[in-house]
């Protein structure tokens, strides 16, 4: 599927993919969503790709209110810089690694509704204007926002996918 290029475009990939994701997953029983993926599959399972996706909203929303009130936001995240994923992202999964899957469940469901009305509220010249906000630097909100649902949800998509199916 070609990268959004417009707000409707966006809305409807981002939805679209969401939705292949949470049926694909809601097929699944709980064994096979917390069964452990094949060793060098990032060491995950489904809980923690649902985990991440959500942790990845809350980055976003928080580099969204942070910047869109002038200030500078830490990306990826305080202590951390975008060399620094791989420990970003494990230290997302410890952090989520005792919290149950149906609550990561409803905590990701809250949290794309939340960046899904962020795009909803935007324009299209807002959204894929590059450097029209000061904190999405060279770069649009449309790239960060694609990045954190269309993107994301395909990747998580096919991991689980993936990893199930060895």
């Amino acid at each position: 599927m070609a990268r959004p290029g417009s707000k409707s475009d966006l809305l409807v990939q981002a939805k679209e993919n969401y939705e292949r994701l949470i049926d694909y997953v809601e097929g699944l029983s709980e064994e096979e969503l917390e069964q452990d993926f094949p060793e060098g599959t990032l060491n995950m399972n489904s809980k923690d790709v649902l985990a991440r996706l959500h942790s990845w909203h809350l980055l976003l929303l928080d580099w969204y209110t942070i910047g869109m009130s002038g200030e500078e936001p830490d990306m990826p995240a305080r202590g951390y810089t975008w060399r620094m994923l791989p420990e970003l992202n494990g230290q997302i999964q410890q952090r989520y690694s005792k919290v149950g899957l149906d609550d990561i469940k409803g905590l990701l469901r809250a949290s794309y509704s939340t960046v899904y009305k962020i795009i909803e509220a935007h324009t299209d010249e807002d959204l894929f204007t590059k450097k029209k906000y000061h904190w999405t630097g060279s770069t649009s909100l449309a790239a960060y926002v694609i990045s954190a649902t269309c993107s994301h949800y395909d990747w998580g998509y096919k991991l689980i996918k993936s990893g199930l199916n060895g």
